[in-house]
């Protein structure tokens, strides 16, 4: 184990399992994949039913680490100014000023973002993958660090429009909330809403200290043996019968910053076959396009079928 990053993964652990035991029980798997997206320099997708904890894991992994905090409600009538900010004239000074929006926060919740209209859903690419927002010709850098932790309802609920894949890319991660064990749950019903203790949830670490933890993580050796298991992955993916359009190399760079991100929460100085496994589903699944009559078809479970045939290395 490398000793410069041996401080920051103990914190960061400390900060996961605390926000585990007091604020998100039952949600470990994807609190670990937000914090795993936040320390790659990628984004999160969750997209689960109403009311299951999306919006308190958002706040909770804020709060605990010192970062900004912003949120956007999709509905049909957002427009691209309500998430980026616009410039109004002011008269006494003779001049435009621009007002930023809550895109200028370290964690933007971007709530039930399949809610909005394409074009609003597109403001957001520009943000995601250059870091910065371009508003009247004028182009404004996002703080640093910055991760949009989107949530999305299912696509048979009333009101949601699919997102492009041009966007679904852009997330590194997709997972779901699922419903907490019945003995959690219990509990959960019988203390009611976190919502109001998160408010005074006191900050655990603080913005200079995760972009520490990010270059010591993007710094977790990745061998050419692994390197040619996430490159055999992907080319499974373009062949497959039931999948029109595999994983592109974009998704290859997020499957090995993630798989380096797991091995530094681990306290590895090294990338694993088993980081890969652990976050394939993650980073593939919601990028993968079915052929229309495999549509039906479970993207993780193929996933998970092509893992189990693909030879593992062993050094």
């Amino acid at each position: 184990m490398r000793g410069i990053g041996l401080n920051s993964h103990r914190q960061i652990n400390q900060v996961l399992d605390n926000l585990s035991a007091r604020h998100l029980r039952g949600k470990d798997r994807p609190l670990r994949l937000a914090m795993t997206a936040l320390l790659c320099g990628g984004h999160i997708l969750i997209e689960d039913v109403p009311g299951l904890g999306k919006t308190t894991l958002a706040l909770a992994l804020s709060g605990t680490l010192g970062l900004s905090f912003g949120r956007v409600q999709c509905t049909s009538d957002l427009l691209p100014s309500d998430i980026t900010g616009m410039s109004i004239y002011e008269r006494r000074e003779e001049r435009f000023r621009f007002i930023k929006g809550p895109i200028f926060n370290n964690v933007l919740l971007v709530d039930e973002i399949n809610r909005a209209m394409p074009k609003t859903q597109s403001a957001l690419l520009e943000a995601m993958e250059e870091r910065r927002v371009t508003v009247d010709g004028v182009t404004y850098p996002l703080p640093d660090p910055f991760v949009v932790i989107a949530t999305q309802n299912p696509v048979e609920q009333v009101g949601t429009y699919p997102l492009p894949e041009s966007q679904l890319d852009r997330f590194s991660l997709r997972t779901g909330i699922g419903y907490p064990p019945r003995d959690i749950e219990r509990e959960i019903i019988r203390g009611g809403s976190l919502r109001h203790r998160l408010a005074d949830l006191k900050p655990s670490l603080h913005a200079p200290e995760i972009l520490q933890a990010r270059s010591e993580a993007a710094a977790t050796h990745l061998s050419v043996a692994v390197t040619d298991y996430i490159c055999d992955l992907v080319e499974a993916t373009r062949t497959h019968p039931m999948i029109l359009s595999g994983i592109s190399t974009r998704g290859g760079i997020d499957l090995a910053a993630a798989g380096r991100a797991c091995a530094f929460l681990d306290g590895r100085d090294h990338v694993a076959p088993e980081d890969i496994q652990e976050m394939a589903t993650a980073v593939f699944a919601h990028r993968l396009i079915l052929r229309p009559e495999q549509a039906h078809q479970d993207r993780e479970e193929i996933l998970r079928s092509l893992l189990q045939k693909l030879p593992v290395p062993t050094a």
